[in-house]
């Protein structure tokens, strides 16, 4: 489980791929200071697991399902990742509930300032799109952010100074492909209701007929 609250922007050092999948290694000393074998480690917002390491590279490998979901696929040796460590049980929680399982992909329509912030719009599916709600929380990338706008086929965000800096949101311009994530439980409440659309409606004569 993560936040979404991007640790350290990684270096991707090496990258191999054969058909349909890949193993990645990436330059972060931050985020490899306290690694352990098997650790999940968001890059982008893919949850993966570290495979081998060292004082500054993790090495992890991108099974199949996650290169054809990800934008991973499109990267290069030299490009940027945000990356987070797992959150621990005893740790501040500040952003949503991220579980690193990417829903697709969106991408970005345009970047314009407003004021100390930059808005994004990102062109997103239908699918995608019904599991968010203006105010609701998405995961771009990795990084946890709060919808400002909502339409049929995409929506908007804002980043603070702080996030356009310190994450990889930043760097990309529009055309660009990112990860999305949707919030964790509207996803559960969507799936309940859909389950739910067979039951009957209750109304007076339906109590009526079954004896009520």
């Amino acid at each position: 489980m993560f936040t979404g609250l991007v640790e350290d922007i990684g270096i991707l050092k090496a990258m191999q791929s054969d058909r349909d999948s890949m193993k990645i290694t990436v330059q972060s000393a931050k985020i490899a200071e306290d690694v352990k074998l098997g650790d999940s480690i968001a890059v982008n917002g893919v949850c993966l697991t570290v495979t081998y390491f060292t004082e500054q590279m993790l090495t992890m490998d991108v099974m199949p399902e996650t290169v054809n979901a990800t934008n991973l696929q499109q990267l290069v040796v030299g490009d940027s990742v945000n990356l987070e460590r797992a959150m621990p049980a005893n740790g501040r929680f500040g952003g949503h509930f991220v579980a690193g399982h990417v829903d697709g992909v969106g991408k970005i329509l345009c970047k314009r300032p407003v004021a100390n912030a930059v808005y994004i719009d990102i062109e997103l599916s239908e699918e995608l799109t019904k599991f968010c709600i203006p105010k609701g929380s998405i995961t771009i990338d990795g990084t946890s952010l709060t919808l400002f706008h909502v339409d049929t086929n995409s929506v908007t965000i804002s980043l603070i100074p702080h996030t356009y800096k310190e994450t990889v949101l930043g760097m990309k311009k529009a055309g660009a492909i990112v990860n999305i994530e949707t919030d964790l439980v509207g996803k559960y409440i969507v799936q309940h209701l859909k389950k739910g659309q067979a039951t009957p409606i209750i109304t007076r004569d339906y109590l009526a007929q079954h004896g009520f």
